[in-house]
């Protein structure tokens, strides 16, 4: 079978990407982003060639007993089902042994029939050894040496694949974080002419974007030099590698820094945290968005379809959602609510109603996002309940197998719960993904994000409930500096910017809003209510959607 040659000018690199929730090559924000990115990129014609990682076993399944302790468990699933394996291969070598590596193609189609290849690489080769066909089983599992080995098959032999399958004219290698930075590595050596002893360092920097999504240090992934040397070798001379990537371990991060032409922050907050993390470096921001059709639930798609037709692809025009007629925002809204509620009481039987102000709180479940913050005073929250108005809490969503806070707050909040259950019905719905994410962000009456500042980068979560009409009730961090105007397009929680986040204070914050603000707003002033839903979905969705961040894209990164 011959591999047509084509013309693509973009190769995006991503260590997960998020395309169907019966795919499982995704565990959160960084993977759903690169997945949104990629159909807006269909949509919009923007010639693009994604990499990524085929897993095998997933991120994984999760399941949560009743004592709220999360068990984690593969994914079965079949890739002949959704994806077409490619007759070509390449190799690497890692620890000295040669690895095969084979490649899964999906195709993302845009709204006019264009389509963006999505490139899969997988190791579960005949020939393999067990442990290196086991390299593409799990996402973000294993130990460091695991890790390593997958960045080099993602950035290496993500390189390799492309050229095997006759993609040669690439003018931006496009990574999505730090996991694929060895793809520099692959240019330089690609370019380097063996008489010749400079590497065209500003050759590679010139074909090079990069995207930062991480603003704690912590976060960026290091490799120690024996351990590099052990399972890279001599790929590229250690001292030169040092000058890239940093003297005392390989910093990821360092080396795409040092090997890009152009760095960006995914909000404006996050850009300016990430310039004082890497003062040396020029960091620019573009505001992560959302894929507008993706994320807009069936009973708003029929609503803009016919108030606001082409919005699919001109999601912009969501600014005129302010002239759609009020009544008709909260029906279609209550469409939503109705199937979300349905879906909670038959999975978990908690009686959950209909009028009742539903809170939704979902994503990667890890100590920094404080998914308890709601319940640091609970005597407050209950007497809120009962003599304002009454609330219910839907939450959901995954803790790292090896991060044990993330798996405490799962079983606190669950714990609590029981305890208040007389008096706040509260779920926390199992195994979070794309769809029950949908359902989620469309269903609920607001959205509810506490992360601790100044640590969320951008967040996303809050940009999809704005397509469906849903407000937020957010920490002033990430994209929601740039989202909130407060009592029309949602609530602050604490107004002070570039400030540590005290949690007494926060949920004092938290507890004040609610008490004094929206609830009496949704239950007594319900035309000022829907009025702030208008106003999400016409200045917000308008605005963070992968549309506008992808021509931002071309415009100064790609070009």
């Amino acid at each position: 079978m011959k591999i047509r040659k084509q013309k693509i000018r973009i190769a995006y690199f991503s260590m997960e990407i998020g395309l169907d929730s019966r795919i499982p090559t995704y565990s959160g924000g960084l993977g759903i982003l690169a997945g949104d990115t990629i159909k807006s990129c269909a949509d919009l014609n923007v010639p693009v060639i994604a990499v990524t990682l085929l897993y095998r076993k997933g991120y994984f399944y999760q399941k949560i007993d009743e004592q709220g302790q999360q068990q984690e468990l593969p994914y079965e699933w079949n890739p002949r089902k959704f994806l077409k394996l490619l007759p070509r291969k390449v190799t690497v070598t890692i620890e000295g042994r040669t690895v095969s590596i084979q490649a899964w193609q999906y195709r993302v189609s845009g709204i006019d029939g264009y389509s963006v290849p999505v490139i899969l690489l997988d190791t579960d080769v005949p020939g393999n050894s067990e442990y290196d066909r086991n390299l593409s089983y799990y996402l973000y599992g294993g130990d460091e040496k695991y890790r390593l080995a997958q960045e080099i098959i993602l950035g290496i032999g993500g390189v390799r694949m492309l050229k095997e399958l006759g993609y040669h004219r690439i003018n931006r290698y496009h990574m999505n974080e730090g996991h694929a930075s060895l793809l520099t590595l692959e240019l330089l050596r690609d370019r380097k002419r063996q008489e010749e002893p400079i590497w065209d360092v500003d050759g590679v920097r010139r074909m090079c974007v990069f995207t930062t999504h991480t603003p704690v240090a912590a976060g960026h992934d290091q490799f120690s030099y024996d351990l590099v040397t052990q399972v890279l070798a001599e790929f590229i001379p250690v001292d030169f590698l040092k000058q890239l990537g940093g003297e005392d371990r390989l910093n990821m991060t360092l080396l795409a820094l040092n090997l890009s032409h152009y760095i960006n922050g995914v909000a404006k907050q996050h850009g300016k945290v990430s310039q004082k993390m890497f003062p040396a470096y020029d960091i620019n921001s573009i505001t992560n968005g959302v894929h507008s059709s993706t994320w807009v639930c069936d009973s708003f798609k029929g609503l803009y379809d016919k108030y606001i037709p082409g919005w699919k692809n001109d999601p912009f025009s969501l600014r005129y959602a302010l002239r759609i007629p009020k009544e008709e925002v909260w029906n279609t809204h209550q469409e939503a609510k109705k199937l979300l509620i349905d879906y909670v009481n038959e999975k978990t039987n908690a009686g959950m109603d209909y009028e009742t102000l539903t809170i939704g709180f979902a994503r990667r479940t890890t100590a920094y996002k404080r998914a308890d913050l709601l319940f640091f005073d609970t005597g407050r929250l209950i007497n809120i309940a009962q003599n304002v108005g009454k609330i219910q809490l839907i939450f959901s969503g995954k803790a790292h197998p090896k991060d044990s806070p993330g798996k405490e707050l799962i079983k606190k909040i669950i714990t609590t719960s029981g305890q208040i259950k007389d008096n706040i019905k509260i779920v926390y719905l199992e195994d979070y993904n794309i769809e029950l994410a949908k359902m989620l962000i469309s269903g609920v009456d607001l959205w509810l994000n506490t992360p601790r500042k100044p640590r969320e980068a951008s967040g996303t979560s809050g940009m999809k409930a704005s397509h469906n009409g849903v407000a937020s009730l957010s920490i002033l961090d990430g994209w929601w500096i740039e989202g909130c105007i407060e009592g029309l397009t949602g609530w602050a929680i604490d107004s002070v910017l570039d400030t540590e986040s005290i949690d007494e204070k926060d949920a004092h914050s938290l507890y004040e809003k609610l008490e004094l603000v929206i609830i009496p707003t949704f239950y007594k002033h319900r035309e000022m209510w829907i009025d702030i839903m208008r106003h999400s979905i016409a200045i917000n969705g308008s605005f963070f959607n992968t549309h506008r961040m992808v021509q931002q894209y071309v415009l100064h990164a790609y070009l």
